[in-house]
């Protein structure tokens, strides 16, 4: 029986889709770091199928590459992602270890078909560590970036049919749901390649760096009242205790954006982590020591001014500024210039290192302090954002690693968003760059968010999310992403990057 019809039957529709987000618990952490596995898994996938092609034809791309490339990273990159956390939500264990097993069967048989020392020594695992890559991009931080930005885009509107997991959606106060967690890290994404984590230099003086940054944020800040007045006018369902009744995440994009810029034009990036530590510290001190934790989660009189009706989104902003102070850290460290294999296996070691310190500092916040709250951006919350998220983009480097060794193993340079051995055909290699869905949305990823919003709310006035059967959702689901990444997809392959300043 569907949820509609466990309610109350006069309650309006918006109602209805109020009361499915609300009052909610989350997750499990290993639930959560459970999922890190699966797009990964996805890449090394499309890898393998990429190079067991070209050893049994010769040749690369695919025969008719506009379509074929598109549908093969739709299949293996999105639809995985789209039945995970829908009819697949229950077994994502199974499909995690299917998918590794499959994968490993695949790299065995690539690893012993090219594996005769004598006529390939570059096989060897020592040659391999030894060898030298091409870093115009990290591929894992791209990857890091585009995956967190389309799980976004799925979770966005899959939220409100009833085949996504509640334990997945927001929760209320206090727990860990995965769109929590993907609330972070799009702000830590966000971070990871801004320009003090790229060593930019600041031009001119410090007060016109600043004044860049306010102009820079004007298309957050347009989107953000887009989404405001539309809302409003449409009678579109809202989760007010998410951020009030005003506020939404473009204003906490923008607000983010330039409190960091202000803060890194005094201190310098290199001791961002120093400044990222501090802020969550005093400000879940202060949440322990004052009202404000009472006043955020209990006062109810939002009719009494701006504040009130928004201190959710106003005061979680101090939090998404550490979070974000802690992805330029941790930007600065992954763009060292490295060009040695063995150089970047470190580097990956020393991120997981990272999220297991940051784990263990969240599990004695836990259990000292208070659990995590998104809804405040509190300290445990800054930590766990981090700490997964260092772990996931430790798991896509690791992925990488893999591909690199069986692109060298069979001599098939070929993959999209890798490393690029420095003997790669160069032209070929920007030609598969040129089909590959990552790279696209990599190219236009504020595009991306933007049409998944729109295309969200255009969805939910066309279709009764609560009312659909599990195999109708998995389908709107599909078509949602589908028509969203062929935009994106077109405008890549016509060389279009859409700037909003």
């Amino acid at each position: 029986m569907s949820y509609a019809k466990h309610v109350q039957v006069d309650m309006s529709q918006r109602e209805l889709k109020e009361a499915f987000v609300r009052n909610l618990n989350g997750t499990s952490l290993q639930e959560v770091a459970l999922g890190s596995f699966l797009a990964p898994l996805n890449i090394i996938s499309r890898g393998l199928v990429l190079i067991l092609f070209h050893l049994a034809k010769g040749t690369l791309p695919l025969p008719l590459p506009l379509i074929s490339h598109l549908l093969l990273d739709f299949t293996v990159l999105i639809l995985p992602l789209v039945l995970s956390c829908t009819v697949l939500s229950s077994v994502l264990h199974q499909v995690i270890l299917s998918l590794a097993f499959v994968s490993a069967s695949v790299f065995c048989y690539i690893y012993r078909v090219n594996r005769h020392p004598a006529r390939h020594p570059q096989n060897t695992v020592s040659t391999f560590l030894q060898s030298h890559v091409q870093v115009d991009q990290v591929p894992f931080v791209t990857m890091f970036r585009v995956f967190v930005n389309v799980k976004t885009a799925i979770s966005i509107l899959a939220v409100d049919f009833t085949v996504f997991p509640r334990r997945y959606a927001k929760t209320e106060t206090y727990g860990t749901g995965v769109m929590d967690f993907g609330v972070g890290a799009y702000v830590f994404a966000n971070a990871l390649v801004c320009p003090e984590a790229r060593r930019k230099n600041i031009s001119g003086s410090k007060i016109n760096h600043i004044t860049k940054q306010l102009l820079a944020v004007w298309p957050l800040v347009v989107l953000g009242m887009m989404r405001l007045v539309s809302v409003k006018m449409t009678d579109y369902q809202e989760h007010v205790t998410e951020y009030g009744v005003h506020w939404n995440f473009f204003f906490t994009l923008a607000i983010v954006r330039v409190v960091a810029s202000v803060l890194l034009a005094v201190v310098p990036a290199s001791q961002s982590w120093v400044f990222a530590l501090l802020i969550s510290g005093f400000y879940q001190l202060t949440l322990e020591t004052s009202g404000l934790k009472s006043f955020i989660i209990h006062n109810s009189d939002r009719e009494k001014d701006f504040l009130h009706a928004n201190k959710e989104g106003i005061f979680s902003v101090v939090g998404y500024v550490a979070i974000y102070m802690a992805g330029v850290q941790v930007g600065l460290y992954v763009m060292q210039p490295r060009s040695q294999v063995r150089q970047w296996l470190k580097a990956l070691f020393n991120l997981f290192l990272g999220s297991f310190v940051l784990y263990a500092a969240l599990y004695t916040c836990q259990t000292l302090v208070e659990p995590v709250s998104r809804r405040m951006a509190n300290l445990p919350f800054c930590l766990w954002s981090v700490a997964q998220s260092l772990f996931f983009m430790s798991c896509l480097g690791i992925a990488d690693m893999v591909l690199l060794f069986s692109k060298r193993t069979s001599a098939c340079h070929l993959v999209p968003t890798s490393w690029h051995l420095y003997k790669s055909d160069s032209g070929k290699t920007g030609e598969i760059e040129r089909l590959c869905l990552v790279q696209a949305v990599s190219r236009n990823q504020l595009l991306f968010f933007l049409l998944a919003n729109v295309l969200t709310g255009l969805t939910n006035s066309i279709v009764d999310t609560l009312t659909c059967s599990s195999l109708l959702s998995v389908c709107v689901l599909l078509l949602y992403m589908f028509i969203n990444c062929v935009v994106i997809y077109v405008l890549h392959l016509c060389g279009i990057s859409v700037k909003f300043w």
